[in-house]
């Protein structure tokens, strides 16, 4: 009786599931929703990006069209990368985006935190509405912003007349861009990147914070035991998200933000690629370039997913 027991129980109780023809069957109008989301990802997704493995091994012509276009090869890529300038422009490209990386990635957690353990509900929402404010202004008003305060005539070399200093070219000098454009990127995005960490913190069971009070834990302690652990995956997650795009330095704020006497330390892979593609009619090459930098971001996307399963045990997928 035992034995005919445990065999019973190691079968599958229930009817088997019905197969993908047989629910497609009865519930088609459901199905029949995902296809104008289908339509929209091979239009808008995946052909751009088939036209784009294409166009970059062919030497465009406007005359003959991009299917008609004859075949190059790999002469996209070696005439991209033979290019003296490229290399300056890979250079910049990878110290803006890590530059970001250092010191934008980490604000949103610790504001994230503050916010969380603040005992007033009135100061935490007038709180996060200045701090998400600035995310939704375009980085046209953001440019006009730091242009009013780091012009020469500007709040900052007001503030340094008056106490006696040098007046600076900030949006002139090569020494100060890339500060520029790093602190008003972290300014503009901080309280977005804020918002995504406070929703992984309501994630978090109340009752282990009473019980790390009871046992006579610290702020710091339960930071460290239990709200940053908590919040791990989400911070595997934008981590690596963040170095899928090392190559991708923001190339509206870099566009607005630079000009000819900054173009040593500003000019990035995309302002590249912008010059070269519209302005230089190089379609083929600029595209090339492109590609290049879409295989490095998923390169390092699958890296960096790889070793956060390996060393902190949670990933992507």
């Amino acid at each position: 009786m035992q034995r005919a027991a445990g065999v019973n129980a190691t079968l599958p109780i229930g009817r088997p599931r019905p197969s993908l023809v047989v629910r497609m069957r009865r519930y088609w109008f459901l199905y029949l929703l995902f296809v104008p989301v289908i339509v929209y990802y091979i239009v808008f997704r995946y052909y751009p990006i088939a036209v784009q493995g294409i166009l970059a091994f062919k030497q465009y012509k406007l005359s003959f069209g991009i299917w008609d276009s004859p075949w190059v090869g790999f002469d996209n890529f070696v005439y991209a990368f033979g290019r003296p300038d490229f290399y300056n422009v890979l250079e910049n490209t990878v110290i803006i985006s890590l530059l970001r990386i250092a010191f934008g990635f980490f604000p949103p957690i610790f504001l994230a935190i503050l916010l969380f353990d603040l005992r007033s509900s009135w100061l935490r929402r007038i709180s996060q509405t200045i701090l998400y404010i600035p995310h939704f202004f375009s980085w046209v008003i953001i440019y006009g912003i730091v242009f009013a305060m780091f012009s020469n005539t500007g709040m900052v070399n007001q503030l340094i007349a008056g106490l006696g200093g040098n007046e600076q070219n900030f949006l002139m000098a090569p020494e100060w861009f890339r500060p520029l454009i790093v602190g008003s990127g972290i300014w503009k995005e901080i309280g977005w990147g804020t918002i995504i960490y406070l929703a992984a913190l309501t994630a978090i069971d109340p009752s282990i914070y009473e019980a790390a009070k009871v046992d006579g834990a610290g702020p710091l302690q339960r930071i460290r035991h239990i709200t940053l652990p908590g919040i791990r995956p989400v911070v595997v997650f934008l981590f690596t998200l963040s170095l899928g795009s090392v190559l991708n330095a923001g190339v509206e704020q870099i566009l607005l933000f630079y000009s000819p006497a900054t173009y040593e330390v500003g000019d990035i892979i995309d302002t590249f690629v912008f010059r070269q593609g519209l302005n230089q009619l190089q379609y083929s090459m600029a595209t090339a370039v492109g590609l290049f930098q879409s295989v490095i971001g998923l390169i390092l996307v699958l890296t960096a997913n790889r070793l956060a399963k390996k060393y902190a045990g949670t990933g992507i997928w």
